[in-house]
């Protein structure tokens, strides 16, 4: 990647952001010999980006609201260290207008675009409107801005169904809300404003015709202050869930060059149109059925999460690129210069689990290993601890090869050797969806997702079951302390010993969730190279193999036959009474009052994390019984809510 700057454009950068993207620009900016100054919230005092900085500044407690979105903590950290400029990353306070104001007062360098692209392009319906007026296509919508209930439901009939309500303000799928009828609206729009309060400080909406089976193409472009905007050719990120990107690539496989050179020419133009400086990304819909046909969704006035596939395909630093921009410099690359080669897929590494509906997992890195020969982009090393603070995404594994077919199967052996232990995480879903044969055909849209069947927890295998009795060691075969009684000690501490028959073969039992008790053999030999097994801090533990993992906690025989009894009394019972949180997160809505009569399916609670919202449902009908309160902090599995089934409704008269 072109690093051929004669010397340092800045002498120290300050880098307002966290994780992956924090660790990524520190990268650069100690390439070319530029001091770099990290910041940190409570919750990432330990975090590597913070370590391989060259100073670091704490700027508040977890919570990015008092921490990462404090425009007074940030700039006052990049006066204290003596940066010059500030690198905002993706996301927080990236694309907010405000901060750009305040790093100009400051005499900082913001190191994006300047107050006017940020005004225009950083509000979606803004954007849409002024694009429209320099004829560029855009999707039938409005904006709900001032609008009460009343006035939303008859603009949405007016524009017609299905609609998608998103937020104005920032982007990243964050709230969006696919409405395919008038009943459903009410709650769309609450939770799209919840959730745009809480990520952007603003709840304004906007709301659009949704285009169906669509394909998502974006556009990479660079402009200078001396009159310059290049594109850098498109990715394509149709693969999404909820709105969220997982797998991008470039360049896409439904554009040809004719095609590439029309979006390229859009992206310029709407660029040019509001004097933009630096890095952005121009996005767009492009029907799948006539991929010549392109809609304007957004521009995204910053570097993208998905950036390392460009740069992959054309050998250019866009961080590098960002910092020439914003030092007055002239791009280092003219538009007949930018030449594509071979092809990039970049996979999206959440600790989420995919079982439970891609709920967050939370807790410490036990294990870490990214896989040889591709790049990978991550936040996390051993020790690490994922919270419900951020968003859940650990890592970008991206794979580069000569075809698009080389780059997938590249693509898939490395998340098969990247060894992630301690949460769950998507890996073993991202190969899955890899697998596909539309995806490995290039035959895309954003629904593929959507439409694959749910997924079921996977028991460990003998091998991942052996490995973890080995690493749990048998404790529960040793004696107890305390216990002083001699034929105790012969009952605990001698392993498969039984009176009067010959020794048995000792077995360790573990509790696997969303699968039950399950046992495997203690033996004397090593696992194999290919399994990973770490125990965590609370006695679980963890396996990995080919991209799988499972957390296995170690019970008695006791505690075995007890969940085993519990189980089959499932079976032949009513749904459980109690309603469990999805996930470790807050409350941040109680949709009906203690005491009211539901039925199966109503919403009853609402938890975010994570920057998402998750919502617990009732089992079946009856009368609920709320137990936690707006604002309240709940863990994953704790109960919520309970519903009371009427005893009229098993009688067997």
């Amino acid at each position: 990647m072109t690093l051929d700057h004669p010397a340092p454009v800045f002498g120290t950068v300050l880098v307002a952001n966290r994780g992956e993207i924090a660790r990524r620009v520190i990268r650069t900016l100690r390439a070319l010999g530029i001091r770099a100054v990290a910041v940190y919230s409570d919750a990432d005092a330990q975090a590597p980006h913070v370590r391989e900085a060259d100073a670091a500044v704490r700027i508040g407690p977890a919570a990015a609201s008092a921490s990462y979105l404090d425009i007074d903590a940030v700039i006052g950290a990049a006066r204290q260290t003596g940066a010059e400029a500030i690198h905002p990353g993706y996301g927080f306070l990236s694309e907010n207008v405000a901060f750009a104001r305040a790093c100009a007062d400051a005499s900082i360098v913001f190191i994006g675009p300047g107050e006017r692209a940020l005004e225009i392009m950083g509000d979606k319906i803004r954007a849409k409107e002024h694009v429209a007026r320099f004829g560029v296509p855009t999707v039938p919508g409005f904006s709900a801005a001032g609008m009460d209930a009343a006035e939303i439901a008859r603009a949405a009939q007016d524009t017609g169904f299905p609609l998608l309500v998103k937020p104005s303000a920032g982007g990243g799928g964050k709230g969006m809300q696919i409405v395919r009828t008038p009943e459903d609206l009410p709650a769309a729009v609450d939770s799209a404003r919840r959730v745009a309060r809480a990520a952007f400080g603003d709840d304004t909406l906007l709301l659009e015709r949704l285009v169906e089976n669509p394909r998502h193409i974006e556009v990479q472009v660079l402009a200078d202050d001396h009159g310059t905007v290049v594109h850098l050719g498109e990715r394509e990120c149709t693969l999404q869930r909820r709105h969220q990107k997982v797998i991008e690539e470039a360049p896409s496989p439904a554009v040809d060059a004719a095609t590439r050179e029309r979006l390229g020419q859009a992206a310029c133009a709407a660029a040019a149109s509001v004097d933009y400086r630096g890095a952005g990304t121009v996005e767009f819909l492009v029907a799948a059925a006539r991929p010549d046909e392109f809609f304007f969704i957004e521009m995204n006035t910053r570097l993208q999460v998905e950036h390392p596939v460009t740069e992959e395909v054309t050998g250019i630093d866009l961080v590098a690129e960002q910092l020439r921009i914003a030092a007055g410099r002239a791009l280092s690359v003219a538009q007949h210069e930018v030449r594509l080669s071979g092809h990039a897929v970049e996979a999206r590494v959440y600790a989420e689990s995919p079982e439970r509906g891609f709920v967050p997992s939370v807790g410490e890195i036990l294990a870490w290993r990214p896989a040889p020969g591709v790049r990978t982009d991550a936040a996390i090393e051993v020790g690490s601890v994922v919270t419900a603070d951020y968003d859940p995404m650990i890592a970008k594994v991206i794979a580069h090869a000569a075809d698009r077919s080389a780059a997938l199967q590249a693509l898939d052996a490395a998340l098969a050797d990247t060894v992630i232990a301690g949460v769950e995480t998507n890996v073993a879903f991202l190969r899955t969806l890899l697998a596909r044969e539309d995806v490995r055909a290039g035959d895309l849209d954003t629904g593929i997702i959507d439409r694959m069947p749910g997924l079921e927890p996977s028991p460990p295998e003998e091998v991942d079951l052996i490995a973890a009795a080995a690493v749990s060691g048998g404790m529960r075969a040793q004696s107890v302390p305390g216990d002083d009684r001699g034929a105790g000690l012969v009952w605990r501490s001698l392993r498969g010993w039984r009176a009067g028959r010959p020794p048995a073969r000792e077995t360790v039992s573990f509790l696997v969730d969303g699968i039950g008790v399950v046992s495997a053999p203690l033996t004397d030999a090593t696992p194999g190279s290919d399994v990973v097994a770490v125990c965590a801090r609370d006695g679980a533990v963890w396996t990995w193999r080919n991209g799988i993992v499972h957390r296995l906690t170690p019970v008695d025989r006791r505690e075995a036959m007890t969940h085993r009894l519990a189980a089959r009394s499932r079976h032949v019972s009513a749904a459980a009474p109690q309603v469990r949180a999805p996930m470790t997160g807050t409350v941040v809505a109680v949709h009906v009052a203690d005491g009211t009569r539901v039925a199966a399916g109503d919403r009853l609670v609402s938890i975010e994390a994570m920057k998402m919202e998750h919502i617990a449902t009732a089992p079946h009908d009856g009368v609920v019984r709320i137990h936690v309160a707006i604002g309240d902090q709940v863990n994953r599995d704790q109960i919520v809510a309970e519903v009371e089934e009427d005893q009229d409704d098993h009688s067997t008269q």
